[in-house]
């Protein structure tokens, strides 16, 4: 199979890509276990992509029990260096409204006990996070969105939270008071982990709520969000499918050199079990 240098992760609502031509189902084994599902890869726009469903076909697998790892090892096994995840957020200022877009810049992990980073196994590395969205696919995203018509905002915080309960009326009042602007439940640890993997990675994020702090919204519900999440996927899928063409063949941002001078360890001191698991990784590293 050819190298597939694009990925697309589809978060809640977005479990297929429509106008996917010679479409193969990979499956993919990871020495952190099996993916959320098999990738479909196949064209788009007439160019290669993977396209993996977070939650599994059928929304089978909820936000802290996601095999992130997996997922993202899975990717890149497959050549993946970029990688755009789309996802449902819950929206924490007035300005950004339910169906808007948002391309977030910043986030903030308030995740509880998830396996974030492939560097367990007598590894040490330490990435560079301070930008933890690529901001030249990123950049692509916000383009394509504003030219589609889309109301699209560039940039924001994106707070992470374990779920799958939504929040209380006093933990969105705090989330307010930090400047996040959008909230989720599943861009964390996979930003880290794309990062870890030398993969760009950016999010297009679709608003379905305004979260329960909205005098308007005295709490969200399932049913609220799904029928948000409809209209604002299909939005997200023509998106998708006019920035596939627009992504630089080459990539000159640093997503790609994360590991350079991350690895701590000693490269003598490093088992040979881990470097055979990680090898995909810092392969090029241990020369």
């Amino acid at each position: 199979m050819p190298e597939v240098k694009i990925g697309i992760i589809g978060g809640s609502g977005l479990y297929h890509l429509r106008g996917m031509t010679e479409i193969e189902e990979v499956k993919v084994s990871t020495p952190f276990g099996e993916p959320s599902d098999d990738i479909v890869v196949g064209n788009l726009e007439g160019i290669k992509v993977a396209f993996l469903p977070r939650h599994g076909k059928g929304h089978r697998i909820y936000p802290g029990g996601l095999p992130s790892r997996a997922n993202i090892y899975a990717l890149k096994s497959l050549g993946v260096e970029r990688v755009i995840s789309v996802g449902a957020v819950g929206s924490l200022k007035e300005e950004i409204k339910p169906l808007d877009l948002v391309v977030p810049d910043q986030l903030i992990d308030n995740t509880k006990g998830r396996d974030s980073t492939f560097f367990t196994s007598s590894i040490v590395a330490h990435v560079a996070f301070a930008e933890p969205f690529c901001p030249e696919l990123s950049q692509v995203l916000f383009k394509v969105a504003t030219r589609a018509g889309a109301t699209v905002h560039k940039g924001g915080i994106y707070v992470a939270i374990e779920g799958p309960q939504f929040s209380t009326r006093a933990e969105s009042q705090i989330y307010r008071s930090w400047g996040a602007d959008i909230i989720g439940m599943t861009v964390m640890p996979e930003a880290k982990l794309a990062r870890e993997a030398e993969m760009c990675y950016a999010m297009l994020a679709v608003v379905t709520d305004y979260d329960c702090w909205h005098p308007s919204q005295q709490s969200v519900t399932t049913e609220m969000i799904l029928a948000s999440q409809k209209k604002g996927i299909a939005t997200a899928r023509e998106i998708l499918r006019l920035a596939i063409p627009e992504i630089p063949q080459e990539r000159s941002c640093d997503c790609s050199v994360a590991l350079r001078n991350a690895i701590a360890t000693s490269p003598a001191h490093i088992p040979d079990k881990a470097k055979a698991d990680l090898a995909l990784l810092i392969r090029k590293y241990l020369k």
